[in-house]
């Protein structure tokens, strides 16, 4: 028998729906359908495997506005931030369909070390087979589509399997996949519950895992999958750095939309503030300043900037870290503030080193300030962290970007951004803790595919 679960709007609290978790012999189905799916992808060209993916993006398109109220019902992410989520999709969506026509090979000559062999190497790119594809709430169309786009350009068949808080809206786009033209044997959503995965990842007929979340379901993950291929996008307490040099104004900008938008539950968001001494009092009191002047509240609303988390057990978690902080000597300079699963924008100094804000990533809208003299110090206060994913920097300095850039141990320094920086074509991934492979349509389809020579 499935069990039921129940999706709540993060704000109001209502009911959205209740559903089944997909049980075993559900989930067995679905894999064995798909497996059957395999062989309809290679009778699908590349070229037609692109056609159904632009179809797919106009469909996305046309479909964005109901779309974009759904994520904000279900996550609670604001109106505004959807409507940017729902752009992005569509941006990846071509991109997945560009990219399948240039999946391309190459040719090895043998002769090219002793003994003459006189043989030729013929390396092409083949898909991996199922490709179980997990993602979180934060970004669920939008993710989705980096992890569905790629595979199914790649020739896979794939097992969508969103986080329940998205039910409603995967349905939706799990519809627009198929009346796009992706085969039903190719695509399927499926959502069983916790107990269910490992088994579900243990599959034989389970090729590779694309996971979107956190540290701890992905030690599950890694675990259960045995030799499978993995590709795990993970967390980060991603660091923006602001340089004497640096232009306060934009890098205040940068702070506030990449920390205190979608509520700070992104794994890019400016987790951690390192300002130059020299400009700290400046940066600090233009950041308090601007950041007093945002609409907290409903998400609907078309001017409102923070909205809630995606549910109480995440405020309370944000909420204790405030706290932690403030026991260990910090300085609230604006918020620590709470209503319902809404935290205000909160902004804190004198944050000590050891305390969670520091260490752990944290997907609220709180911001840890902390100065600096040196890069000397800069350097290992950054990079003692179990995360590596992206990083920040402010400055009209080349050399200090180029220093920071071989000495950071992050996947990505965005200069004069921060480090929530992404588009859709160039790659994505961390180190450390902060994952495996990279996703960015044209890696991810790497990643979701093997090289296959044939020698002649």
């Amino acid at each position: 028998m499935s069990l039921q679960y129940s999706i709540s709007n993060p704000y109001t609290g209502e009911l959205i729906g209740d559903y089944q978790y997909a049980n075993a012999t559900k989930i067995n189905e679905v894999v064995a359908l798909l497996k059957t799916g395999q062989a309809t992808q290679k009778k699908i060209a590349a070229h037609e495997r692109a056609d159904v993916l632009r179809k797919l993006a106009e469909l996305l398109h046309g479909n964005s506005e109901e779309l974009a109220q759904l994520i904000t019902s279900e996550t609670g992410k604001t109106i505004s931030d959807s409507r940017v989520e729902m752009t992005r999709a569509i941006n990846a969506t071509l991109a997945s369909g560009e990219e399948a026509r240039q999946i391309s090979g190459e040719a090895l000559d043998s002769d090219c070390y002793a003994p003459t062999r006189n043989k030729m190497g013929i390396v092409m790119w083949r898909p991996l087979g199922t490709i179980l594809c997990i993602t979180p709430f934060n970004f669920p169309i939008n993710i989705a589509m980096h992890k569905i786009g790629p595979a199914f350009a790649a020739g896979n068949s794939i097992m969508f399997k969103p986080g329940p808080q998205n039910t409603a809206t995967a349905t939706m786009l799990t519809e627009l996949c198929h009346e796009a033209g992706i085969p039903k044997d190719v695509l399927q959503m499926c959502i069983p519950d916790v107990p269910d995965m490992a088994p579900l990842i243990a599959h034989k007929d389970i090729a590779a895992i694309n996971f979107t979340g956190g540290t701890a379901a992905a030690d599950s993950i890694a675990m259960a999958a045995g030799y499978k291929k993995l590709l795990l996008e993970l967390g980060g307490n991603d660091p923006l750095i602001i340089m004497p040099d640096g232009d306060i104004k934009s890098a205040v900008n940068a702070a506030i939309n990449q920390r205190f938008a979608t509520a700070g539950q992104r794994c890019t968001a400016a987790k951690r503030i390192f300002v130059h001494q020299d400009v700290y009092g400046e940066f600090k009191d233009a950041l308090v300043t601007a950041s007093r002047q945002l609409i907290v509240g409903d998400p609907g609303d078309e001017d409102t900037f923070v909205g809630p988390v995606i549910n109480t057990r995440a405020a309370d978690e944000v909420k204790q870290r405030i706290e932690q902080a403030v026991e260990l000597g910090a300085n609230v300079l604006l918020g620590n503030k709470r209503e319902g699963n809404i935290i205000y924008p909160t902004i804190l100094d004198n944050v000590a080193d050891n305390c969670d804000l520091m260490v752990e990533e944290t997907f609220g809208p709180v911001m840890p300030l902390r100065s600096f003299s040196t890069l000397d110090e800069l350097i290992p206060l950054i990079n003692n962290s179990a995360y590596g994913l992206q990083g920040g920097v402010f400055t009209q300095n080349l050399a200090v970007a180029k220093f920071l850039f071989e000495e950071l141990d992050i996947g990505t320094l965005a200069v004069n951004d921060g480090p929530g920086f992404r588009t859709e074509h160039f790659p994505f991934g961390g180190v450390k803790a902060s994952g495996v492979g990279r996703e960015g349509i044209k890696y991810a389809i790497r990643e979701m595919s093997f090289t296959k020579t044939l020698v002649i």
